[in-house]
């Protein structure tokens, strides 16, 4: 984050609360009044600004959400909708979320609609002032677009944009991470394909083996690079009994035993040769290549590892492997859509836009043509839903 106050702001969210940090517009946390709108007239236009990392990222990303958006202006021919990356020159365009909104919000112009993480949350709310969806269109009508018209959101990812009772963003977009493997570079190098290591000692195992007898690089985990931002790095915390901060929020706990052992076993795969020194970009690039047997990564990469190896090497993928004797607790990364537009029509819109993005046709896009775990389970089942497409990619 480049300026004094961005970066004053970006410690009070992880350490402890400083009201001279705070800035934005419209219901504040602490319980300031939101009118609620009403439905916009049919033939009242509207135009609106949706900030999302996804549109700063090429391929599946971009290619599915601006297919999305073209749906919901059919839907809704009186609002017109333009997409935006957030500003900013990062590698991975979620890092500069925050500072993003930080900066149009201090000069005036912030985007109506903006996708941040669920890490970000306090800051979203009690800094840069989300408004209260409660408040904005009534508890009855969140509600009914989480209950949905046939498959509700699981229960667990309901309060994902929740604070102190009230709900501030709806869960978009929710990942884990996954281990991605080559099954042909593990058949080769004399490995069975359908027994994914399951530990990160076997992770090794496996990796030298893909190096010595197939020439190939053995692994990359991308949770200790700039690029993959904090999720997959407190995933590694998490699952060796540690955090990244203290339960009371007031402590950095990257130095703590179990954490601080999270990074000696990636540092071994590193000493041992069994992950090679690359960059996020480098590494997935190599990956969908074939030239890397296995690669820790975000389940968003899906879609774009399966349109890699189609036709080339057969695609595998496992849940997160565990630290001996333990079990593997990986994050929820993710995202929810937040409410920052000034006058009334265009907050109506973006609510619009924000149920038709987390509806049930949305998520079954989304899930299939990206890799972003479905918030709404039940599609999973339905034959009308991502039924068909689970089935064939098991």
């Amino acid at each position: 984050m480049r300026k004094p106050l961005s970066l004053a702001c970006a410690f009070s969210a992880v350490l402890v609360t400083a009201a001279a940090c705070g800035m934005g517009g419209g219901g504040d946390a602490a319980g300031d009044p939101v009118a609620r709108v009403s439905a916009l007239a049919p033939d009242q236009k509207v135009s609106i600004v949706l900030e999302s990392y996804n549109f700063g990222q090429a391929g599946a990303w971009t290619d599915t959400f601006t297919e999305l958006i073209a749906a919901f202006q059919k839907e809704h021919p009186n609002i017109r909708v333009t997409a935006q990356k957030p500003q900013g020159n990062s590698a991975n365009p979620a890092t500069d979320t925050i500072s993003s909104l930080q900066n149009q919000i201090a000069t005036g112009g912030p985007p109506d609609v903006a996708q941040l993480g669920f890490s970000d949350l306090d800051f979203t709310v009690n800094r840069l002032k989300a408004l209260p969806l409660d408040d904005l269109v009534g508890k009855e009508e969140v509600a009914r677009n989480f209950a949905g018209a046939r498959h509700p959101y699981a229960p667990t990812t309901r309060t994902l944009g929740d604070w102190n009772g009230k709900t501030y963003g709806v869960p978009f977009v929710l990942s884990t991470p996954m281990l991605y493997f080559n099954a042909d570079l593990f058949a080769k190098a004399g490995l069975d394909p359908s027994k994914p290591p399951t530990t990160w000692d076997e992770v090794r195992t496996a990796a030298l083996a893909v190096k010595e007898k197939g020439g190939k690089d053995g692994v990359y985990v991308d949770c200790l690079t700039k690029a993959a931002k904090d999720w997959c790095f407190q995933a590694l915390a998490l699952s060796n009994g540690g955090r990244v901060i203290s339960q009371d929020r007031t402590r950095l706990t990257f130095a703590d035993p179990q954490a601080a052992g999270a990074v000696r076993t990636m540092r071994h795969l590193v000493a041992s040769g069994a992950m090679p020194n690359r960059t996020q970009q480098q590494a997935v690039d190599g990956f969908a290549r074939g030239d890397i047997g296995m690669i820790l990564e975000s389940s968003s990469m899906q879609g774009t590892f399966l349109k890699a190896s189609t036709g080339k090497w057969r695609l595998g993928a496992t849940a997160m492997p565990a630290f001996a004797g333990r079990q593997a607790v990986p994050t929820n990364s993710g995202a929810a859509l937040f409410v920052f537009a000034k006058d009334a029509a265009k907050r109506r819109a973006a609510w619009e836009l924000i149920r038709f993005l987390t509806s049930e046709r949305a998520f079954t896009t989304i899930a299939s043509k990206i890799g972003y775990l479905p918030l709404r389970t039940g599609l999973v089942g339905d034959a009308a839903g991502l039924k068909p497409w689970a089935d064939a990619n098991p």
